[in-house]
């Protein structure tokens, strides 16, 4: 169904420039442990690569420069790997392994970096408002690092910023999952008002198999506008007893400011084993091609 008259009444407005991803990277990532008892899980890799370098070049992809990271306790290697490291640097100059630092190095130097510290985990939702100060009042992307996706024509945050620069509202990534995982994620319900494009008007965090409105769920990507921070401050504890960012987006979804998009590229959920050992043999299978 293509977008109708009104409804670009109701999206559209001139939006800001997003400048901004937040990077929520305080979770303790009990799912690798042992591996991550002293190693951040955002800093687990994918073949030579870190989970949240992936999502940090997705972002630069899309125009964003400014890398906003909530971080916690024991997660100093990720500042450390955005840094230059200049003993390392001076031993392999001018041997055939400084090439394998050109990636890191273009990162490093095309991107701003800030950081805050998560002091309870308290929900994805509290860890959104505990970058606040890091974002101010402006749009921002949010990205779950272990959450890696990819896409060769265009990542999916690069599509997500392009829908969020003609509608300016929220935007969240969805796609289709067996109705059996539904409980795994956020999931929502709306009126399809263009090609893989939804109004929210309902959303639920991680229904039994009967709540579930349907069966797109949303993944670790989103768009969202400033006043999701006024929401998140005054919203009480929800799933869980935390502060759950599907909430607040329900509030927004009510005044008509929050659209699902069912991106093009894959997704791999490398915050499971299973994920993880996918998201490698792909990556190592298009390295070889």
């Amino acid at each position: 169904m293509a977008i109708t008259e009104k409804l670009k009444k109701i999206f559209m407005k001139e939006g800001k420039k997003i400048n901004k991803c937040l990077f929520p990277a305080a979770g303790y990532g009990t799912r690798f442990l042992p591996a991550t008892k002293a190693m951040p899980k955002e800093m687990l890799p994918i073949l030579n690569k870190p989970l949240i370098q992936y999502g940090v070049e997705e972002a630069l992809e899309a125009g964003i420069t400014n890398m906003a990271i909530v971080t916690g306790r024991g997660k100093r290697a990720i500042e450390d790997h955005f840094d230059i490291s200049y003993e390392l640097e001076s031993q392999i100059k001018g041997t055939d392994k400084e090439s394998l630092l050109t990636d890191i190095r273009n990162v490093i130097n095309r991107c701003v970096f800030t950081y805050t510290r998560q002091i309870e985990m308290k929900g994805l939702g509290h860890a959104v408002l505990t970058g606040k100060p890091l974002i101010g009042n402006e749009p921002f992307a949010v990205i779950l690092a272990d959450d890696l996706c990819h896409n060769e024509e265009k990542g999916i945050l690069k599509q997500m910023v392009e829908i969020y620069e003609k509608y300016g509202v929220c935007v969240v990534a969805v796609q289709e999952v067996e109705r059996e995982e539904v409980s795994k994620y956020g999931v929502i319900k709306g009126e399809k008002v263009d090609d893989n494009l939804y109004r929210v008007d309902f959303m639920v965090e991680k229904p039994s198999v009967e709540e579930a409105p349907s069966n797109l769920a949303v993944i670790g990507r989103y768009i969202l506008i400033p006043e999701i921070f006024d929401i998140l401050e005054t919203l009480p504890p929800g799933k869980n007893g935390e502060i759950q960012l599907t909430d607040a987006l329900l509030e927004l979804a009510k005044q008509g400011k929050v659209l699902a998009y069912r991106f093009e590229g894959k997704r791999f959920d490398c915050g499971s084993v299973a994920g993880f050992v996918e998201a490698t043999n792909f990556f190592f299978e298009r390295m070889k091609s």
